[in-house]
């Protein structure tokens, strides 16, 4: 009696190769990062320090540019926020879950004034009836119709969520200086540009 006919071997499936794991930001998001950060810090600083000139050539000058640096802040802001949405962050690093449900909270915190500082300056400086002329050359179309009391509540909630953005900044830098000088953990290396 001859033994049955096996049938041929089946190839083995092909084992799956994981992905590496990111571990550091990608070359846009870096740029993204920095510029937004320069950019932000910049504006700040002449938006504090134009608040208390006196009505001159000089602080018309300065709100022009402050205001032409916070539509460029929302444009690039809207920009990051597709591309984070589309691409992944690196793992977050080992730590306990309160700092890592803070460091996500004051990110995503961080989005949301990105976008509530200049779309309330936008609004304020519609209502004051000054229209913004982007680098005098892209007139935008007024947020909200002129109104004089509008307008000075406007101006508190600009100061409110531009004082609240620099407050978010500086828990950001804290965090980071945590990270590089207590943990020495690398953080810092992950949205630094050049071999990891």
């Amino acid at each position: 009696m001859t033994p049955p006919v096996l049938p041929p071997a089946v190839a083995a499936a092909p084992t799956p190769v994981a992905k590496p794991v990111k571990t550091r930001y990608d070359g846009l998001a870096m740029a993204f990062h920095w510029l937004l950060a320069l950019l932000i810090i910049g504006t700040f600083s002449v938006g504090w320090y134009m608040s208390d000139l006196p009505f001159s050539m000089t602080r018309l000058k300065l709100f022009n540019w402050h205001k032409w640096a916070g539509v460029t802040i929302l444009a690039l802001s809207a920009l990051r926020l597709l591309w984070r949405l589309a691409n992944r962050p690196p793992a977050d690093l080992p730590m306990p879950g309160w700092q890592k449900f803070g460091a996500h909270a004051v990110h995503w915190l961080l989005y949301a004034a990105f976008f509530a500082v200049p779309l309330s300056g936008w609004a304020y400086s519609s209502a004051a009836g000054f229209p913004i002329v982007w680098f005098g050359v892209l007139q935008l179309p007024d947020f909200v119709a002129p109104d004089k009391a509008l307008a000075a509540t406007l101006k508190e909630v600009h100061a409110f969520f531009a004082y609240g953005l620099g407050l978010l900044v500086l828990a950001h830098l804290g965090a980071v200086v945590k990270h590089v000088v207590i943990d020495k953990d690398g953080l810092l290396k992950r949205m630094l540009p050049g071999r990891a």
